[in-house]
């Protein structure tokens, strides 16, 4: 158990309460669990380092009640939990092993068209000082690549693929077309079709979907190389 801080600042004044850490962001993304389980102290307080307890005055002001576990609860939604060194640790040590499969997944050098391996993907990440947040992983893998290629031949292997999207349902499948699509053009009769670059380890995840969504009805044709 590590616990820490949660913060919330509201009308110039700092809230504060002790918490557990993994349970307190499993709350934050999930608005579920026991608040009473989550705190560690159960009190609210100004500063927890000084033990500084906020008074019941500015707790009914600000929060609109005096009640620990109501006043606590919003701290965590709303404010900003504070993460330990070993869980940012952590959390960049998992990031890094979800970028490393996805690269080993979909890349390949292109001199031999052979994926690199999983260790000499993150050999190459190392020496390269790439820098990897908190972002999801398709954001940050064109810059990954990019600065990868100093050091590593690599490029994304991709199909690409002709999509027509039935007009019921265009809406709906945008969101996952957005990221891909490289051309796009509205049909008369309200369909849309795109041309997308499908990174080759997405491609039975990008069917899943797109089946779902659709119940089947889209048209996808493989675009080669000489078209």
């Amino acid at each position: 158990m590590t616990n820490v801080i949660a913060r919330l600042k509201s009308k110039g004044k700092h809230f504060e309460v002790l918490v557990d850490l993994e349970k307190a962001l499993n709350f934050k993304k999930t608005n579920q669990g026991n608040i009473q389980n989550i705190l560690a102290i159960d009190s609210v307080f100004y500063d927890v380092k000084k033990g500084l307890h906020a008074s019941n005055s500015d707790l009914q002001d600000i929060f609109g009640t005096t009640q620990i576990e109501e006043v606590a609860a919003r701290i965590i939604r709303e404010g900003e939990i504070q993460l330990s060194a070993e869980y940012r640790k952590k959390e960049r040590e998992a990031k890094i092993k979800q970028i490393v499969e996805w690269l080993s997944k979909n890349c390949l050098d292109p001199r031999t068209g052979i994926p690199h391996t999983p260790e000499r993907i993150e050999s190459a990440l190392e020496e390269t000082g790439v820098n990897i947040d908190n972002r999801p992983i398709q954001e940050q893998i064109p810059e990954i690549i990019k600065k990868l290629q100093v050091k590593l031949p690599i490029k994304i292997e991709t199909k690409k693929l002709e999509i027509k999207i039935p007009p019921t349902y265009t809406g709906a499948v945008y969101s996952i077309l957005h990221q891909l699509k490289e051309k796009e053009e509205w049909l008369n009769d309200g369909s849309l079709l795109c041309i997308v670059n499908l990174p080759a380890g997405m491609q039975s995840e990008f069917y899943d979907k797109l089946n779902k969504i659709t119940h089947g009805t889209a048209i996808t044709r493989e675009i080669k190389e000489q078209e």
